[in-house]
């Protein structure tokens, strides 16, 4: 059996992954190891199911898996006999700016640079393109996330867990208005932000796409690549659970 092995550090339950299987790019499964970065570093390099284990470093979330590197010997025997299913964790947000097309795993963000950073949404849908808010948004600027994207810096700022793979949502960054509440939309809905005033980064997954000043526009949607995990039936977590381990992991003694 080939395995493609992503690793953000050579742990020492990585020799008997590399034992049991074969590593290779051109593999039928992924298995991630590290925190949830290391996870989305795997989807971005590969396109098949990935099964994420995290390293349980202090600090280190790795909130979408379900196995430690204590589990090691589980995961490649479970692997070896397919005791296993694959699950579509999310669908990948894809950013449109100027006729390219970009996707993420975790968020679209737009950033602020010098001063506030003006702009409109719209959602697109059927044809119709309506305004959401009846307002400019001033402020630091705007999250839209995925389900993945959801536990990492979209809760940070304020923003919902969401479980569905179906959704998606805009938490917007220190905005000035009557309403700064996010905002969840289904899987039908195309978002576009048009940039009125001062300008600001167009990012994803931490990388910079373009800078947008006034008159600039960008689109976010669900699209249809999937980001699909391995999951064992029996070691499955509940969310209440990785919030706990969580939250205890970061707890400094």
């Amino acid at each position: 059996m080939r395995v493609k092995l992503v690793a953000n550090r050579d742990y020492p339950g990585l020799k008997l992954i590399r034992d049991a299987f074969e590593i290779s790019d051109r593999a039928g499964i992924c298995i991630a190891v590290g925190g949830d970065g290391t996870l989305v570093k795997a989807a971005k390099e590969f396109d098949g199911p990935i099964l994420p284990i995290r390293s349980g470093l202090p600090g280190s979330a790795g909130y979408y898996a379900d196995l430690c590197l204590d589990d090691v010997a589980f995961a490649v025997e479970s692997l070896k006999k397919r005791r296993y299913v694959v699950e579509t964790l999310e669908r990948k947000i894809e950013i449109s700016h100027k006729g390219r097309r970009y996707y993420a795993v975790n968020e679209a963000v737009l950033r602020n640079m010098v001063q506030e950073i003006n702009f409109k949404i719209y959602e697109l849908r059927s044809g119709r393109k309506m305004q959401i808010y009846p307002y400019v948004m001033g402020g630091d600027g705007l999250i839209v996330a995925g389900v993945m994207g959801s536990t990492a810096y979209n809760k940070s700022a304020g923003g919902p867990i969401m479980l569905s793979p179906n959704v998606i949502c805009m938490t917007f960054l220190n905005v000035d208005g009557p309403y700064s509440n996010p905002i969840v939309v289904d899987a039908k809905s195309r978002i576009e932000v048009d940039i009125v005033k001062y300008s600001g980064t167009l990012e994803y997954d931490g990388e910079e796409i373009s800078v947008l000043g006034p008159g600039s526009s960008f689109s976010v949607k669900l699209s249809e690549r999937e980001l699909k995990v391995v999951r064992f039936p029996s070691r499955k977590e509940g969310v209440a659970s990785k919030l706990d381990r969580i939250i205890k992991n970061r707890i400094v003694e």
